[in-house]
């Protein structure tokens, strides 16, 4: 007697892999429009898919304002933890931008430079009276709110910082430390095998 066929049983979805806990993204570049869309791309890819921290390694000659306090907000948005870690130069809007972090780190030989708010000129613009101080009430209101940020995440004074935006300044790695703009002063360490996200712009 032929035994009935048994009925088969369908196995259960294979569990997708779960994501990376620290997923590194390497950022060196200016603050413009591209590089700002470029790395929140990375970072709402890594949000999305579970990420428990970004860690940024950054290096930035600054740019523009208004992209570099974007930025900033969207990454202090974030579900994962953002760690950031200078490790070369961090100049100008590009200190926002790493203030940011929740953990900060200098590599040894790093620097932050800062310096106030300025705008480019056009060739043939006639500065009359009402655009200027219309620049002007715009060059104050941004460096308005880099102090207001440099201010809330740091320990260092309004006062302090508006001294940075009349006459430049770069500080080491130490000052940073001192003052609470990084955490810790230590040298780039990561483990083997771990995710690593290099983000290129053409110069």
């Amino acid at each position: 007697m032929v035994e009935p066929a048994k009925p088969t049983v369908p196995l259960p979805p294979a569990a997708a892999p779960a994501p990376p806990k620290t997923v590194y993204v390497v950022f060196s570049a200016e603050i413009n429009p591209h590089t700002t869309e470029s790395l929140i791309a990375v970072a709402a890819k890594y949000a999305t898919e579970g990420v428990k921290e970004l860690y940024l390694l950054f290096a930035s000659p600054g740019g523009g304002v208004a992209q570099g306090i974007n930025l900033y907000l969207v990454l202090r948005g974030m579900p994962f933890k953002l760690t950031t870690h200078n490790v070369g130069n961090v100049d100008s809007i590009g200190n926002v931008i790493f203030l940011a972090g929740e953990t900060r780190y200098a590599t040894p030989h790093s620097t932050f430079m800062f310096h106030g708010v300025g705008f480019d000129g056009v060739a043939g613009l006639r500065m009359d009276e009402k655009l200027l101080r219309e620049r002007l009430g715009s060059v104050l209101s941004d460096q308005g709110r880099i102090a207001g940020i440099i201010a809330e995440r740091t320990q260092l004074e309004k006062t302090a910082i508006e001294e940075f935006f009349r006459e430049a300044q770069t500080k080491d790695a130490t000052f940073a430390a001192s003052c609470g703009i990084v955490h810790e002063i230590r040298d780039v360490q990561i483990p083997p095998g771990s995710p690593v996200v290099s983000l290129v712009f053409q110069r």
